[in-house]
Order: C-alpha cells, then sequence, then structure tokens
C-alpha cells in the first residue's frame, strides 16, 4: 500500500536516516523502535506528508488513504465530543447533506415525469446506496463504541470539547482517526494520554484493525500484544525484523554480537594494515606498497555497532533513616475542585515497605493523592504521615522546580553530597543527558527534559518513601530499565502513579484502584488485578445482558457494594496470611543459606575433619535441618489457608 524508496533526511549534514526503503502492507502492524532522537517521528511525518524529505520519495497507491494523528493540534472549540467525533465521517456527512438537498428540492416539484426529475430521483439513489456502503446505518454505535473505549461516559457525548483537559481532547483526535478508519494508520505515542483500561481497550482495536498499522510507543507490552513487525532505526539505517517486539529483541542481540564481532576483526585488520604501512612509508623502495595499503585502507566501509551501555548499568535509591512502621494513615479524607468531589470519605493505612500502584481512569484523583500525601494540596479529614518519614516525590509537572541559569551538570552537583557526586555524570547518562546535552540551561529544556532531569535527582538523595508521578513518559525502553531495575532494589515505600503495565510488573504488591471518588484495594501486583478485572467485566456484562439499560448503573452498583463487603474481610486475611508467608520464606531463605554454606565446607577435602573440632557444629547443623522441616510444613498449612480464600 506504502512504499518508502532510497529514504534520506539530513540536519546540519548530519543524515538520520540514508537511503532507507521498505514497503508497508495491508495487515502490517509495525512497531517502529529506535532511541530517543533516531528518527521515528520524523519518519511518521514523512509517510504522512507532513515533512518533505531531503531524497527519495514515497509512494502511495491509489485511493489508499493514510491517517496520522499528530502530538501538537491547534483544537477548535464549540463543538460538543460526539460532533467532532462526527467529523471522522466527512465524506458520509457530505453525501447526506446532498440527500437533503435532493429530498428539498423533490418535495417542491411537481413534474413527475420530467427528465429532470427522474435524474433527481436516480442521485438520490446513489446517494442512499453509497450511505449503506460508507456505514451510515451504525456510525452512531460505532461512535459510542470507540469513545467508552477511550474512557468517555456517555453523559460526556453533550459536554463542550473544552471543557476537558489537553489529554483528554488527544483522546477525542485518536478516537476521530480510528473512526476514519484509514488505510494506514500512522500512530506516534498513542498510549501517552490514556489508563490501563483504555490501553487493554486499544490493544484489542488494533489487532483486529483490517488495515496496517505503524506505531511509535516506549510501551512494550503494548507493542507486543498489537505488533507483528518491527522496524528499527539505528545509526540512519533500519532493520526490519518480522517478529513481535519480544522476538526481535532476541534477534537484535544476536544481530549486536555478530557486528561486535566483525568489526573486532575489522579493528584488527586495520591495525595490522597501520602497522605495514607506518613500517613502510619512509624506505623508498617500499612507498608504492605503502601508498596501495594507504588507499585499501581509505576504501574499507568501517563497520559501526550501536552500543547498550544502559542494559549494564547500575543504579539506587538510597533509603537513609527507616521510618515507622504507619507511614500514611487517612481517615475521612475528602478532596473537591469547585463542585467537582474527586475523593470522598476515603480511609485507608500504608504501612512501611509497601509497594501500592494507583491505577484508574485520568480524572480520578491518583495524582490528587499523591500530591496530597506530598503535602502539596489542602483537603478535608484527617491525613498524616507517620515517623521519619521522609518523602523524595517526582511530579508530572516540573515547571518551577529548578534554577534556570544554571547547567544540566550543574544541577545535580549543586544537589550531590560527597557520596553521590561521583556518579552524577553516570546517572545523568542513564537518563539520557549525554555528551554535550549536560551542558545544557535549565531554561533551554523540554518538558520531558526536566521530568527526567528530576527524576535523576531523586537518585542523590537517601528517601525512605518515593512517590512518582508517570515516572516513564518521557523515557526510552534503556533508561525504563535502568530505572525499573532500581526500584527493584529500593526497601522503602514505593507508590507509583502510573499507566504502563510493563513498568508495573514486579514493582508493586497492592494495587489501589481510584473510582467514583474511592479507592478499592486489590491484593496481589498488576497482572492478578487486570486478571480479576476481566473476570468483573464478564460477570457485569451477563447483568447488561439481563437488565435493560436503564438498570445498568443500579446494577453495578449493587454489585460493587456486594463485592466489597463480602470481599474487605477476606482481603484482610489474605494480608495477614501472605505476610506470614513472606516472613516464613525469609526465615526458610536464611536456614537454607546456612545448611548450603555447612554442605559446602563439608564436601571439601577434610573438610569433616575441620568441622568435628568445632564443638556444635554438627548439632546446630541438624537442628538446622529439622527447623527447616518445621517451617516448611508451617508453610504448606499457610498455603492451604490461603488457596482457600483465593
Amino acid at each position: 500500500m506504502v512504499s518508502v524508496n532510497n529514504l534520506t533526511v539530513e540536519f546540519v549534514g548530519r543524515a538520520l536516516f540514508d537511503s532507507i526503503s521498505f514497503t508497508i502492507d495491508k495487515g502490517n502492524r509495525i512497531g517502529l523502535v529506535g532511541r530517543n532522537g533516531a528518527g521515528k517521528s520524523t519518519l511518521l511525518k514523512i509517510i504522512s506528508k507532513n515533512q518533505e524529505p531531503t531524497k527519495g520519495n514515497i509512494v502511495v497507491i491509489r485511493d489508499v488513504k493514510v491517517g496520522y494523528l499528530e502530538q501538537d493540534i491547534d483544537f477548535i472549540d464549540g463543538f460538543t465530543v460526539k460532533q467532532e467525533a462526527e467529523k471522522a465521517f466527512a465524506e458520509l456527512n457530505e453525501v447526506e447533506k446532498r440527500i437533503d438537498v435532493i429530498n428539498a428540492e423533490l418535495a417542491e416539484r411537481s413534474d413527475y415525469e420530467s427528465d429532470y426529475y427522474m435524474d433527481l430521483i436516480h442521485d438520490l439513489n446513489e446517494c442512499t446506496d453509497k450511505v449503506e456502503l460508507l456505514g451510515g446505518s451504525q456510525i452512531q454505535g460505532d461512535i459510542e463504541k470507540v469513545l467508552k473505549g477511550l474512557g468517555f461516559q456517555s453523559e460526556d457525548f453533550e459536554r463542550q470539547s473544552n471543557e476537558f483537559s489537553g489529554g483528554w481532547r488527544m483522546r477525542i483526535e485518536l478516537a476521530k482517526l480510528l473512526l476514519s478508519k484509514p488505510d494506514v494508520l500512522l500512530l506516534d505515542e498513542p498510549t501517552n494520554h490514556l489508563d490501563i483500561e483504555s490501553i487493554i481497550w486499544l490493544e484489542g482495536f488494533l489487532q483486529n484493525y483490517i488495515g496496517a498499522v505503524v506505531l511509535v510507543s516506549h510501551d512494550k507490552m503494548f507493542l507486543d500484544n498489537v505488533c507483528n513487525r518491527t522496524i528499527e532505526i539505528s545509526l540512519g539505517k533500519i532493520f526490519d525484523y518480522k517478529a513481535s517486539y519480544s522476538k526481535y529483541l532476541i534477534l537484535r542481540e544476536e544481530r549486536y554480537e555478530k557486528q561486535m564481532q566483525s568489526k573486532i576483526n575489522q579493528d584488527k585488520e586495520i591495525k595490522q594494515t597501520e602497522d605495514l604501512i607506518e613500517k613502510f612509508r619512509y624506505k623508498a623502495s617500499k612507498a608504492a606498497f605503502a601508498q596501495s595499503l594507504i588507499k585499501k585502507l581509505d576504501k574499507i566501509d568501517r563497520i559501526e555497532v550501536e552500543g547498550f551501555e544502559n542494559q549494564s548499568m547500575s543504579l539506587n535509591f538510597n533509603v537513609g533513616q527507616a521510618s515507622g512502621k504507619v507511614v500514611v494513615e487517612a481517615l475521612g479524607v475528602s478532596k473537591s475542585y469547585g463542585d467537582n468531589k474527586v475523593l470522598n470519605n476515603l480511609d485507608f493505612i500504608i504501612e512501611r515497605g509497601a509497594k501500592i500502584a494507583f491505577v484508574g481512569q485520568n480524572g480520578q484523583g491518583k495524582t490528587t493523592l499523591a500530591r496530597m500525601i506530598n503535602k502539596e494540596l489542602a483537603f478535608d479529614g484527617m491525613l498524616k504521615l507517620g515517623h521519619n518519614v521522609d518523602i523524595g516525590y517526582f511530579a508530572q509537572n516540573q515547571s518551577g522546580l529548578f534554577d534556570e541559569n544554571i547547567t544540566v551538570l550543574e544541577t545535580l552537583e549543586n544537589a550531590a553530597d560527597e557520596r553521590s557526586r561521583t556518579k552524577v555524570r553516570d546517572i545523568l547518562g542513564a537518563f539520557l543527558f549525554r555528551g554535550e546535552d549536560v551542558d545544557k540551561k535549565v531554561k533551554v529544556l523540554s518538558g520531558g527534559e526536566r521530568g527526567r532531569l528530576s527524576l535523576a535527582k531523586l537518585l542523590l538523595k537517601p528517601h525512605n518513601v518515593l512517590i512518582l508521578d508517570e515516572p516513564t513518559n518521557h523515557l526510552d525502553m534503556n533508561s525504563k530499565e535502568v530505572l525499573k531495575e532500581a526500584l527493584k532494589k529500593y526497601s522503602g515505600t514505593l507508590i507509583l502513579v502510573s499507566h504502563d503495565r510493563d513498568f508495573l510488573q514486579g514493582l508493586s504488591d497492592l494495587v489501589y484502584e481510584f473510582k467514583d471518588g474511592g479507592i478499592r484495594e486489590h491484593l496481589g501486583d498488576i497482572d492478578f488485578f487486570l486478571e480479576q478485572k476481566k473476570i468483573e467485566d464478564m460477570r457485569l456484562l451477563a447483568l447488561r445482558d439481563k437488565e435493560n439499560s436503564k438498570n445498568v448503573e443500579k446494577a453495578d452498583s449493587v454489585l460493587n457494594k456486594k463485592n466489597w463487603k463480602n470481599s474487605r474481610n477476606i482481603e484482610k486475611k489474605v494480608k495477614r496470611i501472605k505476610n506470614q508467608i513472606n516472613n516464613l520464606e525469609k526465615d526458610i531463605a536464611i536456614l537454607e543459606g546456612k545448611i548450603e554454606k555447612f554442605d559446602i565446607e563439608l564436601s571439601k577435602p577434610g573438610g569433616y575433619e575441620f568441622l568435628s573440632n568445632e564443638e556444635g557444629k554438627f548439632e546446630s547443623y541438624d537442628s538446622d535441618k529439622k527447623q527447616l522441616d518445621a517451617f516448611f510444613v508451617k508453610w504448606e498449612l499457610f498455603q492451604e489457608e490461603l488457596d482457600s480464600l483465593l
């Protein structure tokens, strides 16, 4: 459908792409990947004809429609959400207007036998057929399905679009693009403004899309669930893999290893040639030979290898002084913005060491509660921080948090202490500030760069509580992995507001779901939460099949209240048993380590004699083994009790 032919794009004498070619065919769902600045967004703009290449061309087959979701859109006020969505059917709207004009003219005429009258009837029939062909009978159903899939409620449809935030208006633009059903769909970071449930819906939509999809995303799970082909942009070239993102990572590693070996061999050959040149260039009898070697060296196409230095980089969030057992205690907490009550009568306790994910649709109060805990917002009720609580907070909006007139490097050096000052450049590198980037003044940084700088700054000082609000929005894949590994090792209390499922995996053991002014606790990680949500959705769907539309809200409410009451006590029991199992597993690990250490010493030459000379060693060993057996019996009993509750 689309052919990219010998495409070259140059900026200030540097080639972003150099003679790249590939095709986009029906059914392709392509993930466009590469480091920040590799040219992914530029390539989408060129394919959509919003930017011209330096050389080469884009050929689009006749009648193939290309749709592109821009990141910077000039929104037009004066339309409702539904009216905006209806703009997706521009051709259909024109045909329906033509039908209205024909019907109005037919109503005024009485020359039923004239040729002109018959021509009008013929035009009317053609337009009516075209309406059916364009799906006119089902567009209202399609609009409702897509808008609700992207998080809008029925009552939002008649609201003016300018009543919504920029993120929600981007959802409207995404809905319009999806409804227009282009043959080739170009999406640049489509999940940035979506919550987890909307991302899952979009995945399903794209998996079943009959056209072609090309998307840029830093959400690994989203790429894996949608794409059947991966194109990597690296060093001005492309590498095309007929594979999902996970499979691509394996194939890329194999390619990288081969490149490294080829480069090692080439470097060896170049070094040998240079040594020969140096040896013979000043000898008259060998000067011609030396010149031929120089020409040979000039003709060598030197192998470039893009390294993956972030994979081996290790960063740590330090805890410092431990907090009290209770980190946050809330009783009857509420928060309103004018007439809009975002949070209503919340009661909860966050204990030391908890790893909590805040999830839910945008506008449900996740960021609001995070800011309240950080003492940035006033509220009603009681919200108390525990003993020695020291919060490190990452906010989505980083404006006004830095000295504008100093450099990136100076910002971190000023915030560092003696212990962390030597790591400043490594930390900046992990968050994409490399080379000359560290000398940029803060005042010229973009919003995304300020966000990355704020994350880097959090690493410099110890905090026993971390609250991170959408920390991955402006990070590439490698930097996200660096951050995730650092948070996995963090032993303090962690609160994460994020829609990135892959990032949340393994980082939380408790999920706070924000909905309708309240919070519901879900024990377990994000995968277990999403699995349970699908089960609940199926149960609600069964209710909707039985009840008419007027009773749906009531049915949902009754079901939620019943589930809440029945599950609350069970959740407390489950939490208690899980804590007991966790403590027991730690004791088991300690004992197993002691026993394994004894076995290793015993297996060494002369080990038996050496250990026999230490009084009580074998008695302690036997006691540890008996204690370990008892722990396993206890563990099984706890596990059986837990299984009966789940």
